[in-house]
C-alpha cells in the first residue's frame, strides 16, 4: 500500500448481472454504509442496464458506481454507444477505460483510450485506464515496455491527478485463475508509480495504482497490501456481495 492513500475496491461485472442482481449491489451498499466493509472506497462498475437502478438503490450512501466504458463524445449519432455525460447523468462517478477485453477485442488504441480518459474529465468522472501485458510479451521480458507505452499514450493530457486511477491488470492473469507472484507485482507497480511521477510528479507518488486479474478473498490478502498497491479491480469475485466485501476486508 502507498502511505497516506485510500485504497480503492472496484468491481467490474463486465457482461453479467440481471435486474434480480440488484440485491447484491444494495448489501454492499448497506456495508459500505455501515462501516463494517473497512476503510477502503468501494466501487462497482454494472452493465449500463442497470447503473440507473443500481444508483437509485445505493442513493445518500458510500458505495461509489461507474461505467465499464465510454464514447469520447458528449453525444451523436453513436447507435449503442454511451457518453460520459450519461454515465454521470446515470449515477456514475467513475469511468473505466482500456481494458485489455476492449483493446483486444474492439481494437481500441492508446491513443483512443486517452480521447475517453479526456472525455471523463470533461464529465467530471474519475477514470480508471487499464494496462497490462500478454502471456508471450510477459515471457518475452517486454512488459515493462509494453505497460509504459500503454499508460504514457492513454492518460489524459488535462485533469488533476487525483482524478486519474490505474489498474495494471496482466492479460494472461484475467479470469484464468493464474496470479502473479508478489514479486512480478510489485516490481510493475514501482515500475508505474515512477513513471507516474516522471508524468505527474510529486502528485505521482499519491495517484491510486490498483491490481487486476484473478484477484479472489483467498488471494487478496497477499496481493493488496504490496507496496504501491493501492487496491483492486475485481471482476468476476465482485458479483456475489460477500466475496466482494471478503477482498476489501483485507484492509479492515
Amino acid at each position: 500500500m502507498t502511505p497516506g492513500v485510500r485504497p480503492l475496491v472496484a468491481g467490474n461485472w463486465k457482461m453479467n448481472g440481471l435486474t434480480a442482481s440488484l440485491g447484491e449491489i444494495e448489501a454492499m451498499g448497506k456495508a459500505a454504509d455501515a462501516g463494517t466493509a473497512g476503510p477502503a472506497e468501494l466501487l462497482v462498475c454494472p452493465p449500463a442496464t442497470l447503473l440507473a437502478h443500481a444508483a437509485w438503490k445505493v442513493r445518500g450512501g458510500k458505495l461509489a458506481l461507474g461505467g465499464q466504458d465510454c464514447h469520447a463524445e458528449p453525444s451523436g449519432a453513436y447507435t449503442g454507444d454511451i457518453s460520459t455525460e450519461m454515465l454521470k447523468d446515470a449515477g456514475a462517478t467513475y469511468v473505466i477505460v482500456g481494458h485489455s477485453e476492449r483493446r483486444a477485442y474492439h481494437y481500441e488504441t492508446s491513443a483512443m483510450v486517452q480521447t475517453k480518459a479526456e472525455a471523463a474529465v470533461r464529465a467530471g468522472l474519475k477514470s480508471i485506464i487499464c494496462v497490462g501485458e500478454t502471456h508471450e510479451q510477459h515471457v518475452e521480458s517486454e512488459a515493462f515496455a509494453v505497460v509504459s507505452r500503454e499508460l504514457r499514450g492513454s492518460l489524459p493530457p488535462s485533469g488533476a491527478p487525483e482524478s486519474v486511477v490505474v489498474a495494471y491488470e496482466p492479460i494472461w492473469a484475467i479470469g484464468t485463475g493464474l496470479t502473479p507472484t508478489p514479486m512480478v507485482v510489485t516490481e510493475m507497480h514501482r515500475h508505474i508509480r515512477k513513471l507516474l511521477a516522471d508524468v505527474y510528479g510529486e502528485a505521482g507518488e499519491k495517484m491510486r495504482i490498483l491490481y487486476g486479474g484473478s484477484v479472489k478473498p483467498n488471494n487478496a490478502g497477499e496481493l493488496l497490501t504490496l507496496d504501491n498497491v493501492d487496491g483492486a479491480l475485481v471482476g468476476g469475485a465482485s458479483l456475489k456481495a460477500v466475496d466482494f466485501l471478503a477482498i476489501a476486508a483485507v484492509y479492515g
